[in-house]
């Protein structure tokens, strides 16, 4: 599938997020409206090495099209081998990640680190660019540093490299999670490019999805912790965009939390199904009645059926209860670009 076209009929990406957009969740937000998806960031160096545990993170399902592998690494031939392997295995397009602020991939030249260098940004692409066959895209920051914000042109390089698009998290590296996503400079770049370009960063409702649309002319916005606050985030989002009305929407959390489990236990072991329910139950549930008690009695939980038990009387009372706005909190600050 295109993803360009998907983009264009819905502008409203789920984000790769580390431990998160699994191949489980990526199902799950695909029903609930995501546009693209894009699996979690996964190693070109164990691609290389054939490495049981990256191999499994590349795995999707035909309900996620269009999709895409996200790759992160140092050297060029080795990404492209990586990318190759991708294009391999049925993926709808690769993203490179020069967005990833975590020390760990940093230091090694891997995520945000080749932001520093252009002329690297360019090899690298050039080299993956040539090695397939479906859509190269890359997700950036807006540069290393506040004296260094370079994303204007990363976007040229990528628009003459033939890339299909660039999605900016608005902070730069070193802000890492810190301070607010500057959606005025994500603007400023997308004025200036010729390639499309999606925003990332801060938008945790609906209306603030649209806004961004709307204010910055920008051609995607990516949606990731919101989509953990409210999981009907981007069929709202949708609704809008479209001029249909929210209002009268039944919102059954119950049924969507049964919903959700469904995915993770065909996918995970009991003990990984546990971990997982757990931190969806707890995100869905912020700004909510009665939250932080719901949470500390699921994280005591001692079994799968019993995290469910405590989560669907939880939910059940929701349809009606307003949720808070907690725009203002640390709230899942983390991620990976």
């Amino acid at each position: 599938m295109d993803p360009l076209k998907t983009l264009r009929d819905n502008p409203f990406v789920l984000a790769p997020m580390a431990g998160i957009t699994d191949h489980a969740f990526r199902s799950f937000m695909k029903k609930l409206g995501s546009s693209v998806v894009v699996t979690e960031l996964i190693s070109a160096t164990g691609i290389q090495y054939q490495s049981q545990k990256t191999i499994d993170l590349m795995s999707f399902g035909e309900d996620q099209r269009p999709v895409g592998i996200q790759l992160f690494g140092e050297e060029p031939e080795v990404v492209a081998q990586a990318a190759r392997f991708a294009q391999e295995k049925g993926a709808d397009f690769v993203d490179l990640n020069f967005g990833c602020p975590v020390p760990k991939v940093v230091k090694k030249g891997g995520g945000s680190a080749i932001l520093r260098d252009p002329q690297a940004v360019r090899a690298m692409v050039s080299t993956v660019k040539k090695a397939i066959d479906i859509p190269l895209t890359i997700k950036i920051r807006t540069g290393w540093d506040a004296g260094s914000r370079n994303a204007v042109e990363i976007c040229h390089i990528a628009y003459e490299e033939g890339l299909t698009w660039v999605a900016i998290h608005g902070r730069t590296r070193s802000q890492a999670y810190e301070g607010k996503a500057d959606w005025d400079y994500i603007a400023e770049v997308k004025a200036q490019s010729k390639i499309p370009i999606l925003g990332n960063g801060d938008v945790l409702t609906p209306h603030q999805a649209i806004e961004r649309l709307r204010q910055t002319g920008v051609d995607g916005v990516m949606i990731g912790r919101g989509a953990l606050k409210n999981p009907y985030i981007f069929v709202d989002a949708l609704k809008i965009w479209r001029g249909e009305s929210l209002s009268g929407d039944n919102r059954d959390f119950a049924a969507l939390f049964r919903e959700l489990a469904e995915c993770i236990q065909a996918r995970c072991s009991e003990h990984i199904t546990q971990i997982q329910l757990r931190k969806f139950a707890a995100w869905f549930a912020t700004g909510y009645p009665g939250a932080a008690a719901f949470r500390k009695a699921i994280f005591q939980s001692t079994s799968v059926s019993e995290t469910m038990e405590t989560s669907i009387a939880f939910f059940e009372a929701l349809r009606l209860a307003p949720q808070e706005d907690t725009s203002d909190e640390r709230f899942l600050m983390g991620g990976h670009g």
